[in-house]
C-alpha cells in the first residue's frame, strides 16, 4: 500500500541558493525556519520520556501510531470532496526551492513519487508502488545502490520513470550549478553516478564515500522535466506540473486561492476514493471560525479551539457518543430516550456550538520538539557554565506537565535531540547535563564568576511587570497572576497551579498535593459558603482558597455543560478564571515567602541579565507562559530575564537566525534520518571569509569539533546498530554544551469531519491519499 509524506521533516544542508535579482540566501534561510510561533510553538504535545536515564525504546512508553479512523475501503464512499485546511496557497509545487510550504509539500505526498515513506515510528519502509526492491549491493570500491522499480511505474503523460529521472534530479540538487535556486542538497551532493542498471527497470546509484541516510533521497522524485535545466527548476514547476505518478493530478494551483488536486485515471495503484482533494488557505488564527461554518473537513488547530470541539461533542444527540451514566438497562428505549433528549438539547445550542458536533478531535505524537535555545555567542552563556546552572535551574518535569496539562497526551520532558519519544531507539540522555539542582546551580555561578549582591527580584513570572523584572506583561488569567477575586471573563478548563507534578521543592508539597488534600473535604454547600470571601492573607489560606475556587468552578462546569444553558457556561468559565488568579496569586505569595526569589549576581558591577525573546502573536500565548515560568525559575537562583515580546512574522528571522536574544523558546522538526538532517542543527560554527559567523542551521551557536566528527561518522556508518550508538553519543555532547535544552515533544491537534477516515493526526506517518475518505454512514 502506498504511503506518502505529509510533511517530513527536511534534509537541512548547505546554503540555499540566491535567486537573480534577489537578496542572496544564507544557510539561515532554512526552510523549516517556518516552525516557530505560528504553529509548533503551541504547545498542544506530548512527550514520553521518564526519568530513567538508561532507558532504551525497549522501555518506552506505547507508541501511539496517530488517531486518523483506519478503515478498510469496503466501507468508504467513493466519490465526494475533502476540504484540508493549510495555513497559505502552495509558494511553489517544487519542494526543493527555498519557499516551498506545507501546501507544497501536500501537493508532492498526493502527485509524485516518494521512494520511501515513514511508519508511525518514523521507519522507512519501501513504497511498493513504486519499487519492487532497493538495495545496498556494494560497499567497495563505492556504495551502490540499485533501484528495481515497479513496471508499472509510469508518469501520467505515458513514459515510464526511469533512471533518466534520477539522473536530472540528482544534478539539479548536488550543488554543483548556482543557477538552479535550491533549498538543500544534502546527500545528493554525495552522489558520484546515476546510471541504468543491469536489469530492466534498475537504476544503479554510486556514491563517493558511504552514505547511511540513502533511503532519504528521491522523496519526492520529479520527472526529468522538471529537474532537467535552471529554468524549469526555479520557474516551471511554480504553479504546476509537466507530469505526475501519484493516485491525484494538479487541477489547479496558484494565486491565493484553494489548490484543487483532481483523481488521476492513469494511476496504476488502487483507486482513490476521493474525487477531489481542495487545499483550503485559512491561517490558524481563523479556523475556529472555518469550523463553525462548515467550511473545511480537515483542519490542524490549537487547544482551546480543541477544548470547544470535544465540549460540543460532549453534549450527546444522534450520531455523537453518549455521556456517561446516560445509558441506563432499558435497551433500545433507552437508547432512544437519550438520542432524543440529546437532540433537544443540542437545538438549544448556539449555531457555533451546534456546528462544531460534526468533527471530532484527533490527536498524535509530532516529529517536533520544543525547546529552549541558549545563545551562545557572546555575554554570560557564551560561558559553558553559565549554560549549564540554566539547565540546572529548571525543573523541565514542570514544565512539560505546565505546558502539555489538558492535551489528553503524555506531558513527561524530552530527553533526546535526535529521537523523539515514540521513534525506535530512543534513549533519555539528559543526564548529561542533569536534572533541577539549584545548589549545583548556584555553585557553577558562582565558580563562572557571578557572586550574589544587589536586591531581591520580585514579580519573576507574575505576569505584570516590567521588561528587566522577571517577566513582562500578561497574557491574560491563565498566564500571569490577577488580583484576588480576580476578573470576570472567558476561561477554558481550571489549570493545576505552576509547580504541580511530582515529588517538592525544598521540602514544601507540590501545590497540586496541597490542592486535592484541601479540597476533597468540604461538600458543595460547604464550599458554597467559602469560596465567596478570603480565608485570611497569609499564603496557605491564598493556595487554599484557590483550590477551593477550581473545585467549586469545576462542579459548576460540569453541571453547565449538562444543562447546556449559555448563561451558566458563562458564569462557570468566569468562575475558572477567578480561581486561576487566585492561585497565581498564592504561587507569587510562596515565590516570596519560601526564599525561592534569589539575590541578583553581579559580575564586576554588572547584574546577569537574559534577554528572553518570546512571539506576541495569539497562537503563542501558552509559548509565553512557558516561558514566564522559566523565568520564576531562573530568578531562585540570580539570574534576571528581562523578557522581549515581538511580533510572530519577525521573531525567527530578526531574532532567532539573526542571534538577538540570550533565551528563546522555538521548536525543531525530527527526523527519520538525523545523522543527515539534524547535523547543521548542532554544527560547530564557522568563521566566513568576510569575517562573520557561519552557523548553518546552529542559532543556538554552540557546537563542539566532537560533535562534528560523530555526525559525520553517523552519516557514513552503514550498520543501522553502530551508527544509534554514535547518534546517542553526539546527543549526549549535545546535552553537555548546554545550548539546546529540549523540554517536550510536541503534538498535533486535528479537528475532522466524523465521517472522514484514513485521515487526522498522522504523527511520523505519511499518508494514504488513495484510502481517505467518508464512510457511507
Amino acid at each position: 500500500m502506498r504511503r506518502v509524506p505529509a510533511a517530513r521533516a527536511a534534509a537541512v544542508g548547505p546554503p540555499a541558493r540566491g535567486r537573480p535579482g534577489h537578496p542572496v540566501r544564507t544557510r539561515t534561510a532554512h526552510r523549516y525556519a517556518a516552525v516557530l510561533a505560528a504553529g509548533l510553538l503551541v504547545p498542544l504535545p506530548l512527550a514520553g520520556c521518564s526519568s530513567d536515564q538508561g532507558r532504551t525504546d525497549s522501555a518506552a512508553p506505547a507508541r501511539d501510531p496517530g488517531e486518523i479512523r483506519t478503515t478498510d475501503r469496503q466501507q468508504i464512499s467513493t466519490g465526494g470532496t475533502l476540504r484540508w485546511a493549510v495555513d497559505a496557497a502552495p509558494g511553489t509545487l517544487n519542494v526543493f526551492q527555498p519557499d516551498a510550504d506545507e501546501a507544497s509539500r501536500r501537493v508532492a505526498g498526493a502527485t509524485l513519487p516518494t521512494l520511501f515513506t515513514l511508519d508511525a515510528q518514523g521507519e522507512p519502509k519501501p513504497d511498493e508502488d513504486y519499487l519492487r526492491g532497493a538495495e545496498v549491493t556494494s560497499t567497495e570500491p563505492r556504495q551502490t545502490v540499485v533501484y528495481k522499480l515497479a513496471p508499472k511505474a509510469r508518469w501520467n503523460d505515458g513514459r515510464r520513470i526511469s533512471a533518466a529521472d534520477f539522473r536530472a534530479q540528482w544534478k539539479a540538487l548536488r550543488g554543483k550549478n548556482d543557477a538552479y535556486w535550491t533549498a538543500r542538497n544534502a546527500g545528493y551532493d554525495r552522489i558520484r553516478t546515476v546510471r541504468k542498471g543491469e536489469g530492466p527497470g534498475e537504476v544503479e546509484v554510486v556514491f563517493n564515500k558511504p552514505y547511511a541516510d540513502w533511503r532519504s533521497l528521491f522523496a519526492p522524485l520529479y520527472p526529468k522535466q522538471t529537474m532537467g535545466n535552471p529554468s524549469a527548476f526555479n520557474d516551471g514547476a511554480r504553479k504546476k506540473l509537466p507530469a505526475s505518478a501519484g493516485p491525484f493530478r494538479v487541477a489547479r494551483a496558484g494565486g491565493k486561492g484553494k489548490t484543487v488536486l483532481e483523481r488521476d485515471p492513469r494511476w496504476w495503484g488502487s483507486r482513490p476514493k476521493l474525487e477531489r482533494i481542495e487545499l483550503k488557505p485559512v491561517p490558524q488564527g481563523k479556523r475556529a471560525k472555518a469550523l463553525r461554518e462548515g467550511e473545511v473537513d480537515l483542519a490542524r488547530i490549537d487547544a482551546r479551539t480543541a477544548e470547544k470541539i470535544e465540549s460540543a461533542g460532549s453534549l450527546g444527540g444522534p450520531g455523537h457518543p453518549h455521556r456517561k451514566g446516560e445509558q441506563g438497562e432499558q435497551g433500545e428505549h433507552a437508547d432512544h430516550d437519550t438520542a432524543a433528549a440529546g437532540a433537544r438539547r443540542a437545538a438549544k445550542l448556539p449555531k457555533g456550538v451546534r456546528a462544531l458536533r460534526k468533527y471530532e478531535v484527533r490527536k498524535a505524537m509530532e516529529p517536533a520538539y520544543t525547546q529552549l535555545a541558549l545563545n551562545g555567542a557572546s555575554g554570560p552563556l557564551s560561558d559553558e557554565r553559565v549554560r549549564r546552572a540554566v539547565a540546572r535551574a529548571l525543573d523541565r518535569d514542570e514544565l512539560a506537565s505546565e505546558a502539555l496539562h489538558g492535551t489528553g497526551l503524555p506531558d513527561e520532558p524530552l530527553g533526546n535531540h535526535l529521537r523523539m519519544a515514540n521513534q525506535d531507539g530512543y534513549k533519555d540522555n539528559s543526564k548529561a547535563v542533569g536534572g533541577k539542582d539549584l545548589d549545583s546551580a548556584q555553585s557553577l555561578l558562582a565558580e563562572a564568576g557571578w557572586e550574589t549582591g544587589g536586591g531581591i527580584l520580585r514579580g519573576a513570572g507574575r505576569g505584570h511587570g516590567k521588561s528587566g523584572d522577571g517577566a513582562e506583561g500578561a497574557d491574560g488569567p491563565e498566564n500571569g497572576a490577577g488580583k484576588s477575586g480576580g476578573k470576570q471573563g472567558q476561561g477554558g478548563p481550571a489549570e493545576p497551579p505552576s509547580g504541580a507534578g511530582k515529588g517538592n521543592v525544598s521540602g514544601v508539597p507540590r501545590f497540586r498535593a496541597e490542592a486535592q488534600a484541601a479540597a476533597v473535604a468540604l461538600s458543595p454547600r460547604q464550599l458554597e459558603q467559602v469560596v465567596d470571601r478570603p480565608l485570611s492573607l497569609t499564603t496557605s489560606t491564598t493556595v487554599q482558597r484557590g483550590a477551593l475556587l477550581a473545585q467549586a468552578a469545576q462542579a459548576r462546569l460540569a453541571a453547565a455543560e449538562e444543562s447546556g444553558g449559555k448563561r451558566a457556561l458563562s458564569r462557570a468559565r468566569s468562575a475558572q478564571t477567578v480561581a486561576r488568579d487566585v492561585r497565581a496569586q498564592g504561587r507569587e505569595m510562596r515565590l516570596l515567602s519560601t526564599g525561592r526569589a534569589a539575590a541578583v549576581r553581579t559580575k564586576e558591577g554588572k547584574p546577569l541579565a537574559l534577554r528572553f525573546v518570546l512571539p506576541d502573536g495569539d497562537n503563542s500565548r501558552r509559548i509565553r507562559a512557558t516561558g514566564k515560568r522559566i523565568a520564576g525559575m531562573l530568578n531562585e537562583v540570580g539570574i534576571r530575564t528581562q523578557i522581549k515580546k515581538v511580533p510572530d512574522e519577525s521573531y525567527f528571522k530578526d531574532h532567532i537566525a539573526a542571534g538577538e536574544y540570550d533565551l528563546a523558546l522555538y521548536s525543531w522538526p525530527a527526523s527519520a534520518y538525523p545523522a543527515t538532517d539534524a547535523r547543521p542543527i548542532y554544527a560547530k560554527p564557522q568563521p566566513a571569509p568576510d569575517g562573520s559567523l557561519l552557523v548553518e542551521q546552529n542559532y543556538t551557536r554552540v557546537g563542539t569539533d566532537k560533535i562534528d566528527q560523530l555526525f559525520e561518522r553517523a552519516a557514513g556508518e552503514l550498520d543501522e546498530g553502530r551508527r544509534r550508538e554514535l547518534m546517542q553519543k553526539a546527543d549526549a555532547r549535545i546535552w553537555a554544551v548546554a545550548g539546546s535544552l529540549p523540554l517536550h515533544q510536541n503534538g498535533q491537534l486535528v479537528a475532522a469531519d466524523r465521517r472522514l477516515v484514513n485521515a487526522g493526526a498522522f504523527g511520523f506517518a505519511d499518508p494514504q491519499y488513495e484510502d481517505i475518505g467518508f464512510t457511507r454512514h
